[in-house]
């Protein structure tokens, strides 16, 4: 085989390593409101799974790392909103910014960094220039190891802007060591609810998987988040978890899912072993060999049957 057709075989390999490696399979994992269980089949899944980038997009309340612990690699800072900052020597103090400010973050004394929404009035009105913008650091973004995998994962400061800004960059520090290391899944752990941190945690995947629960406020936001998924055009799947504390909204969950046709993959028992492994933070599926682990394992099974019929449909079309 000559030089030349040595090169060529080569550059065509790569071209398909790139071409199979350019998009990690994406699978988020939200709820329509908090306390349904996510993070508890999300810590699982980790688990369960090799070959994963692990991300927790909930960057409001994070807490996937006490489940999985893993080691800090690398930290940034997050620089999100701008807020006004004044430059006292150019300031005279003739109250214009004040005057027209309406949020009452201005005052001649000082400015309120919680209250100002950066939105620049002050700085157009202000007639020395005395006034400018200024992003201030709202958070921290960390790249971990875990005995799992690697994981991206961040915290939002309280009261910080931008979060959903933040879920955009620890997604796109999920894919980059996905790519970089070759690894095939990103498991993400998403917000609850619709707002913006779980839209952007819901962008561009290939599954999206809906832990809920039956109770009413459960059946409620769980619509709510399938609409918003529809919305989008991605497939979803729904997890019922202690579906047995309530046969009839669980028989109701079912019927709403019919209508949606999204698949129930798993309908997870009641365990009290659940609050022992939380307790002792530890993956429920290491933990415990009982009913709830072995539901959440089920589950992962066809959630994998599941990618696999939709990844053979795609080849057959």
């Amino acid at each position: 085989m000559t030089a030349a057709v040595l090169c060529t075989v080569a550059v065509m390999w790569q071209r398909s390593f790139e071409l199979n490696c350019i998009k990690p399979i994406q699978i988020t994992v939200v709820s329509g409101k908090g306390g349904t269980g996510k993070t508890t089949v999300v810590g699982s899944f980790a688990t369960l799974l090799s070959n994963k980038v692990i991300a927790d997009c909930d960057v409001d309340a994070a807490n996937l790392h006490l489940l999985l612990k893993p080691e800090v690699k690398e930290q940034k800072d997050f620089f999100g909103a701008k807020i006004a900052v004044r430059d006292e020597e150019k300031c005279i103090h003739c109250g214009a910014a004040e005057l027209r400010c309406r949020f009452d973050a201005i005052t001649d004394e000082k400015i309120d960094p919680l209250a100002c929404e950066g939105c620049g009035l002050c700085v157009l009105v202000c007639p020395t220039n005395a006034l400018r913008l200024e992003s201030i650091k709202c958070g921290e973004l960390y790249i971990s190891d875990t005995s799992y995998g690697p994981m991206v994962h961040a915290k939002l400061n309280p009261g910080g802007e931008s979060s959903g800004r933040l879920v955009t960059i620890v997604r796109q520090q999920a894919e980059n060591v996905a790519l970089s290391e070759g690894r095939e899944f990103i498991i993400i752990d998403g917000p609850p609810g619709i707002g913006c941190t779980a839209t952007a945690s819901l962008t561009d995947i290939d599954l999206a998987l809906v832990v809920t629960e039956p109770t009413l406020s459960g059946i409620h936001d769980m619509q709510r988040v399938l609409q918003l998924i529809k919305h989008f055009g991605y497939k979803s799947t729904v997890i019922i978890n202690k579906f047995d504390l309530n046969l009839e909204n669980s028989e109701n969950i079912r019927n709403l899912c019919k209508q949606y046709s999204v698949p129930i993959v798993g309908e997870i028992p009641f365990d009290d072993i659940v609050t022992n492994a939380i307790a002792a933070a530890v993956p429920l599926v290491e933990f415990s060999t009982g009913p709830a682990a072995s539901a959440v394992i089920k589950a992962w099974e066809n959630v994998m049957n599941l990618l696999d019929q939709t990844d053979r449909a795609a080849q057959d079309n």
